[in-house]
């Protein structure tokens, strides 16, 4: 199974987990921007673990990044700091095209979670952004966390 949870401001580094592991925080990889683990989608297995600071790096990296997964890969994806001021249109797309319904609109400090998966059809039904009219930390939203069975995409 997986669980994904965002970071909190910029205090709370955000956490995936995949059956159990730990990738992010605990390898010390967690950063500011979009931390994104590739799973093989019938093994599980962890096939890459990244993360892109979309606030002062380039998106570059990230859209070929997002380019280079295997057909068949789930992606998780989680927000941290924040996530959104580098994204451009062709780096949205390539996220919408894994099953997110809500990067088109993802905007500065949002935080969000996401599991998807490349070559998938339709949307994913794993997918959390927060509510700002909940925002807890002055202008900072609260966390947004979900864990469920990684899907199986063949």
């Amino acid at each position: 199974g997986f669980f994904v949870q965002s970071g909190a401001a910029n205090v709370v580094p955000p956490k995936i987990c995949v059956n159990n592991k730990a990738l992010g925080t605990v390898l010390n990889n967690a950063d500011a921007g979009i931390n994104i683990v590739v799973v093989n989608g019938k093994s599980g297995d962890v096939l890459k673990t990244d993360h892109f600071n979309m606030y002062s790096g380039e998106v570059e990296p990230l859209i070929e990044f997002l380019k280079n997964i295997e057909m068949g890969s789930v992606v998780l994806m989680a927000v941290f700091d924040e996530g959104s001021k580098k994204l451009n249109e062709e780096a949205r797309t390539l996220i919408s095209d894994l099953g997110s319904s809500v990067i088109h609109s993802l905007g500065y400090r949002d935080n969000w979670v996401f599991v998807g998966g490349k070559g998938t059809t339709g949307k994913s039904n794993f997918e959390k952004v927060n509510d700002d009219s909940k925002n807890k930390y002055e202008n900072w939203p609260e966390m947004v966390e979900m864990e469920g069975c990684i899907p199986k995409y063949v």
